[in-house]
């Protein structure tokens, strides 16, 4: 049974020959029934028209083996036989058994059946119809036959049921609503075998048969008609054909829901960014309102803010990978997806977008604040250092050290003017920006939080401006004191100045005051000058007590007791009583110096002719009385209040007067003489 088959080979009417080989063994009439039945199945109805050659090979067999195969034809294929030709084998069997009278069945059986040996067999079939069993030439190789039947049966059998796989899982993709479509591929989108298995199992099979019909003869198998029947190669053609075209639309219906999965995970994904952006993110930036009062708590604020942007960035990451996703979908993707696509993206992109603004502005308003803050601290240690600069009580050494202290504390007034300036600016731009908050408020009203915001600052910068008012108003008093503090040292240096002055004048007026005049006029002039000098010594004097007591009136006014016009006072007074002596013994000895020429000169431009001159002789007594006082008065030093005493000039200088005076009165004397000898001659004449 196993090698029952259809060779390929025809007989004289192209019948088809159909060869039975029996053996020793027990034949199954079942398993031979079914055989035949499989094998008739194979032809087409064309050929089956034509009719079946059997050969029965009944060599290796027994009769009643054989005679049964001859009956069971009647009943399987009686109209499809039209000749059985049992080849009998060498030692015939007992003619009275084989006597069995065939050709009297024909009618009954349906076709004639002949008994022949396997060298006659030729009389009734081609050799070449033949195979070599029964002396022909036919190449026929049963195991590759089979092989490519079964093949053949389970590329059918595969193909069959992946056909109606698909075309319900493709029929199902059409249908009309989504909701039809989308179950119905839920319910058969996997074939039970892989189409692309089963297509190259086709394409194989079909390179195979068409090798064999155009290349038969290289490879040393011979092709007959029958094999496009037999191994049915337009059969393949068309199952592979109707696979592909199936296996086209299951593509399809794989990509659009492949399309369908992927842009339902989309939306689930931007669903889950949108719905966590606007649920919990949404939620953390509505529990963060506050700035902060101080750097340490804006700070803090920042590090809270900073832990709920890295949250943030985690959704962000994924709005960027979905919207790349989307890109490249919108790029590829059909109409029907486009609109959808960019509603999906759209909203995506507000949502992220408006997330990040609100991050962006939380973050620039705490930056703000902390900003508003260094600037208020800045400020406030500012104050206070001026505040201790004020409190401590100022005892400089000179008006140098208090014109610096004063410059340094400008220096620090204006620093605290900047820094309020800054901290007013700063808190403005804070004010705007927390305005602004209001537009964005995430769903919350925020005027109670807001106010509380705008009511820190504005209190801040409020009191950083009621401190920089205090102490402004105490610079005004310490500039004021500082500056009476320069006058004081300033009246003390003048009138210090004052004292030296006067006590150049009067080392002037011992010094170099000291000519007497060589006449009575050069003397007045002398005096005249000795006038205007005192006035400067004068006005040196008034300008220095004017001082004094201004500084006293300082001292008063800055409750201080001076340093230097306790001694400078009595100085002043001490040189200035020195020179009011000195002064009076120069006028003293000029007036007298004066009397003492102008008698002098008078005398001595008289004409001895002129008689009134001899009734004058007590003149002469009178100008030598004052020359000898002018003489005594040179070599007397002044003594002052005090005890001490000063001469004018040197030594030098006081005998070079003393000389001129002595030489004034020899004139004197010798006008003198010259008078009295006119009239000592006259009583004797």
């Amino acid at each position: 049974l196993l090698f029952l088959s259809e060779t390929g080979g025809k007989d004289r009417r192209s019948g088809l020959i159909l060869t039975i080989p029996l053996c020793l063994e027990q034949t199954s009439m079942d398993e031979l029934s079914v055989t035949l039945d499989y094998l008739l199945s194979i032809p087409s109805e064309k050929c089956k028209a034509r009719g079946f050659t059997v050969i029965v090979d009944g060599r290796k067999s027994q009769w009643n083996v054989v005679k049964t195969v001859v009956l069971m034809l009647q009943n399987v294929v009686p109209a499809e036989v039209s000749l059985v030709c049992v080849v009998k084998p060498d030692e015939f069997w007992d003619k009275k058994v084989t006597h069995f009278c065939f050709w009297k069945e024909k009618d009954r059986l349906g076709f004639e059946v002949i008994l022949v040996s396997a060298n006659k067999l030729t009389r009734y079939i081609e050799p070449c119809q033949l195979t070599e069993d029964f002396g022909g030439t036919l190449t026929y190789d049963h195991m590759d036959w089979l092989n490519k039947r079964l093949v053949f049966e389970k590329f059918t059998k595969e193909s069959t049921s992946l056909l109606d796989e698909l075309a319900l899982i493709n029929n199902g993709s059409d249908k009309g609503t989504q909701q039809e479509r989308e179950r119905s591929i839920d319910l058969n989108f996997l074939p039970s075998v892989d189409p692309e298995t089963v297509l190259q199992t086709g394409h194989e099979l079909l390179s195979e048969l068409q090798q064999r019909r155009f290349n038969g003869s290289d490879g040393g198998v011979s092709w007959s008609p029958m094999d496009d029947e037999l191994l049915a190669q337009p059969q393949v053609m068309k199952l592979l054909d109707s696979l592909r075209e199936q296996y086209t639309r299951y593509q399809e219906v794989c990509r659009q829901r492949s399309k369908r999965t992927q842009l339902e995970e989309i939306q689930q994904k931007v669903m889950q960014v949108v719905n966590w952006l606007e649920g919990p993110g949404s939620e953390q930036l509505r529990t963060q309102w506050g700035i902060g009062d101080s750097i340490r708590a804006s700070q803090a604020l920042q590090q809270k803010h900073e832990e709920i942007e890295s949250q943030h960035s985690e959704w962000f990451a994924v709005y960027v990978e979905l919207n790349q996703q989307i890109a490249a979908l919108l790029n590829a993707g059909d109409e029907e997806d486009l609109v959808e696509l960019k509603a999906l993206q759209q909203q995506l992109s507000d949502v992220c977008y408006r997330q990040a603004s609100q991050l962006e502005f939380r973050q620039n308003l705490l930056q703000a604040a902390l900003e508003f803050h260094s600037v208020a601290q800045d400020l406030s240690q500012q104050l206070d250092g001026l505040l201790g600069m004020l409190c401590v009580d100022v005892a400089p050494a000179d008006g140098a050290s208090i014109q610096q202290t004063l410059k340094l504390l400008e220096e620090k007034l204006k620093s605290v003017d900047l820094g309020l300036q800054g901290l007013r600016e700063k808190g403005q731009s804070l004010l705007d920006q927390i305005s602004n908050q209001a537009s964005w408020a995430y769903g919350k009203d925020v005027t109670i939080e807001n106010k509380e915001n705008v009511d820190h600052i504005q209190g801040v910068m409020e009191d950083m401006q009621l401190r920089k008012q205090r102490c402004e108003d105490m610079v005004d008093v310490r500039r004021l004191k500082m500056l009476q503090m320069v006058q004081l040292f300033k009246c003390e240096e003048d009138a210090a100045q004052a004292v030296e002055w006067l006590s150049e004048l009067l080392d002037a007026l011992l010094k170099t005051h000291i000519r007497l005049g060589d006449d009575a006029q050069e003397t007045k002039v002398l005096l005249e000058k000795h006038r205007k000098f005192v006035d400067v010594a004068q006005s040196t004097y008034d300008y220095g007590r004017q001082l004094l007591q201004a500084t006293v009136v300082l001292c008063q006014s800055l409750r201080c007791t001076s340093r230097s016009s306790g001694d400078t006072l009595p100085r002043l007074n001490r040189v200035w009583k020195q020179f009011t002596v000195t002064s009076e013994e120069r006028v003293h000895r000029l007036e007298t110096a004066v009397a003492f020429h102008s008698t002098a000169e008078k005398i001595l431009q008289e004409c001895p002719e002129q008689p009134e001159a001899f009734n004058e002789m007590d003149q002469f007594d009178e100008i030598e009385a004052v020359g000898k006082s002018l003489l005594d008065r040179l070599t007397v030093p002044v003594v002052y209040p005090d005890g001490s005493e000063q001469y004018f000039g040197s030594p030098s200088d006081m005998a070079s007067a003393a000389e001129h005076i002595r030489e004034k009165m020899k004139l004197v004397n010798l006008k003198k003489q010259q008078l009295r000898q006119p009239e000592a001659t006259t009583p004797e004449s």
